[in-house]
């Protein structure tokens, strides 16, 4: 048969060959510095290749930059999942939203999504950046300050944690300790309490609204070791346990420049205690991308998603697509070079303390893929590129995380989410 006449049987076929049609067509996509094509060849192989077949890949997006832009969804995102999924609403692949964002329940972010993006979107599909915290139980009884926005009680109750006090509800048990705001410093001096329960934990969840306020109150904690109505003469070092997540510096929303992100919150913080002690700020868990611990939580729900979907086919690949070098693509680097590590050596899970209990993992490869609707620009000088005289560009990544430039280059840049689907779709052999 021709192929034209294979063509046009092609397009005459019912059911899932039709898909076909528009390889056999031939496309070229055109990433910066980058092209590829799929013509007739790839077509006669996708007719004798099984279009349905088990996937042994997986993504993980990122959400903010990349599929969104504050409330409006990028139009690249409409047309990447109308590849992702097929004519019964169902994904193709398993598929795993990984944010940095934490001021919204899971369940919400599913809701949101879903409306946006015109498919059903479960809440287990959805990794908030304090979702791996649910892993550490020894923290979960402890009366813990935390800090943030949004529904963060019950945000922490998600997670396990079962007794929580607000930054707010410290203030208004210690109003003498909030003096930045003129407007509200008390106008009477309150008697001083003695039946408020010692606080033995700190808990980041997000960006607060009143900087000033959590800063000094946190502060307060640390340096009293949680009993902020009182004075200590010495700082107690080590300090409480303190738990964050999100270490984004900066994000993209409707802007024309980045905001800061939680990342910032946490380097004031960080900065403070350094000046006031003479020491350093430690985490017990520190999470969110670029943590290893935030990409081997999403592998097991990959592979959980897989498992319910009836795909027995290991997934042995990864797709990490993200807007932002320093955390979505040092993070999928770092979790690709652990998982080297791993296959050559024998590793063990890294920077977990064995909180994560899960199968041998089947994942071999996790590419970082970077997308132009975001922070990164390449019109940008400074998104990753060197700074003029050579220099090279600001870390813009948490103090915990060495910077190593190998780690934000990305193994592909591309425009946007729809390009990165149809370059993954093309590297495994799928049909668009």
């Amino acid at each position: 048969m021709a192929v034209s006449g294979l063509f046009a049987a092609v397009r005459a076929a019912p059911g899932p060959w039709q898909r076909v049609a528009c390889v056999a067509a031939g496309f070229r996509c055109r990433c910066p510095g980058k092209s590829y094509a799929v013509g007739p060849a790839h077509a006669v192989a996708a007719l004798f290749s099984p279009l349905q077949s088990q996937p042994t890949f997986g993504f993980l997006l990122d959400i903010d930059g990349v599929l969104v832009r504050g409330h409006r969804v990028i139009p690249a995102a409409l047309k990447a999942f109308h590849r992702l999924v097929n004519a019964q609403g169902k994904l193709r692949v398993p598929v795993v939203f990984v944010t940095n964002a934490g001021n919204i329940l899971q369940h919400d972010k599913a809701q949101e999504l879903s409306a946006l993006l015109g498919f059903k979107v479960e809440p287990d599909q959805v990794i908030l950046s304090h979702s791996p915290m649910k892993l550490f139980s020894q923290y979960h009884g402890k009366r813990m300050i935390v800090s943030g926005q949004g529904p963060l009680v019950e945000n922490a109750q998600v997670l396990g944690f079962k007794n929580v006090v607000t930054v707010d509800e410290l203030r208004m048990a210690f109003p003498v300790l909030d003096m930045v705001d003129l407007q509200r410093r008390p106008k009477t001096t309150p008697l001083p309490r003695n039946d408020f329960p010692a606080i033995e934990g700190v808990l980041l969840l997000g960006e607060p609204v009143r900087w000033e306020t959590s800063l000094q109150l946190i502060m307060d904690v640390l340096l009293s070791n949680g009993n902020p109505g009182t004075g200590l003469a010495t700082a107690p070092y080590p300090h409480l346990p303190v738990l964050a997540s999100n270490m984004d510096l900066l994000w993209m929303a409707e802007a024309k420049m980045p905001r800061f992100g939680h990342g910032t919150f946490l380097l004031c913080l960080e900065t403070i205690y350094r000046k006031v002690t003479g020491k350093e700020l430690r985490y017990k868990g520190l999470m969110g991308k670029p943590s290893i611990l935030t990409y081997q939580y999403a592998e097991e729900l990959i592979r959980r998603q897989a498992e319910r979907r009836g795909w027995a086919a290991p997934i042995q690949k990864l797709y990490a697509v993200g807007d932002n070098p320093m955390s979505d693509v040092y993070g999928a680097n770092l979790f690709n070079q652990y998982l080297q590590m791993a296959k050559h050596e024998g590793a063990e899970e890294l920077g977990t303390s064995g909180l994560l209990k899960q199968r041998p993992s089947a994942t071999q490869s996790c590419a970082s893929i970077l997308v132009c609707t975001g922070v990164y620009s390449p019109k940008v000088p400074g998104s990753t590129e060197p700074a003029q005289g050579g220099e090279e560009p600001p870390f813009h990544g948490h103090r915990d995380f060495s910077f190593s430039p190998g780690l934000i280059e990305a193994s592909h840049i591309v425009n946007d989410v729809d390009e990165a689907v149809q370059l993954v779709f093309h590297k495994e052999g799928w049909a668009l």
